[in-house]
């Protein structure tokens, strides 16, 4: 069970490590584009913004991560709570699918690690 937390932690780190490359890098690029359903027009006027955005979901990867290495649990489910909340903050104010995409595995997670013990 330990094994597939760990493993879980791992995943939503990486996903997070994902979208900040397509925020940060890609925002107004095809695969941004695609990702978030901008308009060219508008992913330009808004790369600034989304950049900052991007650097967030970097350090919410760096802390689970850091959980990861320490093995320290308290730590791990501290960045999945931060996922999971903020997975459904953006699930209900910008796209219901970030629900699915980032709140859903968050919380999946955390029940995970619990689990584990």
């Amino acid at each position: 069970m330990k094994l597939l937390a760990q493993a879980a932690v791992l995943l939503v780190a990486v996903e997070h490590v994902y979208i900040l490359v397509l925020e940060m890098f890609l925002w107004n690029k095809p695969a941004g584009l695609k990702a978030f359903g901008q308009s060219q027009e508008m992913a330009d006027a808004t790369k600034v913004l989304a950049a900052n955005q991007g650097l967030y979901n970097g350090f919410l990867a760096a802390g689970l991560f850091w959980g990861l290495v320490t093995q320290n649990r308290e730590f791990m489910l501290f960045f999945l709570a931060c996922v999971l909340v903020a997975g459904i903050y953006g699930g209900l104010t910008a796209a219901r699918k970030i629900l699915f995409v980032q709140a859903l595995p968050a919380a999946v997670t955390i029940a995970l690690v619990l689990a584990a013990g």
